[in-house]
């Protein structure tokens, strides 16, 4: 009986696995066995319905209607400009209806 032993190094690859999952080992107790103090919160009683935010449609059509307000506002300022302008090439004296 003659048998050859040959005895095969570890590799690191393994070595390393093998210390992986040692300190893994280790490490698991602790954060298994750790008890949390915390308690749940209770949800805060809605006290008033609150604003629901606008879409983006909405915010978009707030601009248009203040634009086009901005826009009426001008025209008639300048249309009242123009009248009066006209009314005193008329009449050369400043006259307010």
């Amino acid at each position: 009986m003659n048998k050859e032993i040959k005895s095969e190094g570890i590799s690191r690859r393994s070595a390393l696995s093998l210390l992986g999952l040692a300190a893994l080992g280790l490490a698991m107790p602790t954060t298994v066995l750790t008890v949390s103090d915390a308690v749940a919160q209770q949800p805060a009683a809605p006290t008033a319905p609150a604003a629901a935010p606008m879409t983006g449609t909405e915010r978009r059509q707030e601009r248009r209607t203040r634009r086009v307000r901005r826009r009426v506002y001008r025209r008639k300022a300048r249309r009242k400009g123009r009248e009066e302008r006209r009314e005193l090439r008329r009449t050369g004296s400043e006259e307010k209806k």
